[in-house]
């Protein structure tokens, strides 16, 4: 077979294949681009066939949280007093006075919410002691005074207003208190006996409790409550600055005052609390 009807053979065998060939390469090219345009549309559409896998339930993030709040309230107690049956005393002690006479306190606030609902509350207890000598010393040489001062706090809240940057929330709920004053003889013709007097009583209150965050870290917060029931009235009102270390760590200053007038015979708890504080949040 001479060379020029060899290279003829060629050229008809590259041509065949040209034409069986390129239709097909062009055909699953376009299947590929077609297939790759159709992808987010399937992703997109949810009556596609194709399954949208879901993600894992440890991915999602959880709609509980958690608050923990110590604190420490540096104040002072002024009003009106009453107890086994004497007639009522004023009362002006700053905090230094309180500081002098305290023997044991504690302080914490904690905060459970999900999505717009949340359960406030806050828990203070406070312990006084005196020891005062009598001039005579022929009923007793010395008089002991002890005083305790309770008060629980539970709020269920709802957001009545939210945005990216701040949060309003109606509260409502009650306010347990609870009195205690032991008055205690040393020595003379009263050596040993004391004597107790005591009132535990339950409010209902309600307000509003916010948040507004100025930038990232700092943020504005503030509590308003009012309410009665077993007292005639009571009210706190506490606004602070606070500054985020991390996503679970805060710190909160501010100022707090609180009162209640409360009367049951000759018993009379009317008394104003008021003064700085400070605490650090733990949020999970």
């Amino acid at each position: 077979m001479s060379a020029k009807h060899e290279d003829l053979q060629m050229e008809t065998l590259s041509g065949r294949l040209k034409k069986m060939v390129t239709p097909r390469i062009l055909l699953a090219g376009l299947g590929f681009a077609a297939g790759l345009q159709a992808v987010p549309a399937f992703a997109a559409d949810p009556s596609s066939s194709v399954a949208v896998v879901p993600l894992e339930a440890d991915a999602l993030p959880s709609p509980w949280s958690f608050e923990v709040a110590p604190y420490f309230w540096a104040a002072g107690m002024s009003g009106k007093v009453a107890s086994f049956g004497a007639p009522p005393v004023d009362v002006d002690m700053g905090f230094s006075d309180i500081l002098n006479d305290l023997q044991f306190s504690a302080m914490i606030a904690a905060e459970v919410r999900n999505g717009p609902f949340s359960l406030t509350t806050d828990f203070f207890y406070l312990k006084l002691g005196t020891d005062e000598t009598t001039p005579r010393g022929v009923l007793a040489s010395s008089v002991a005074l002890d005083s305790s001062t309770m008060s629980a706090t539970a709020l269920a809240g709802y957001a009545i207003l939210e945005r990216d940057n701040m949060r309003l929330d109606a509260v409502l709920g009650g306010r347990v208190w609870s009195v205690e004053n032991t008055l205690s003889y040393n020595g003379g013709a009263l050596a040993g006996r004391s004597f107790k007097d005591s009132e535990t009583w339950i409010d209902a209150m309600g307000g509003l409790k916010g948040r507004f965050n100025v930038t990232d870290r700092i943020y504005l917060t503030g509590t308003a409550i009012a309410g009665g029931g077993s007292s005639n009235f009571g009210w706190d009102v506490m606004g602070g600055v606070g500054y985020e270390f991390s996503q679970h760590v805060s710190a909160v200053a501010g100022y707090r005052a609180l009162g209640v007038d409360y009367k049951n015979g000759a018993f009379d708890f009317d008394v104003t609390v008021k003064g700085p504080i400070a605490g650090v949040s733990f949020k999970f």
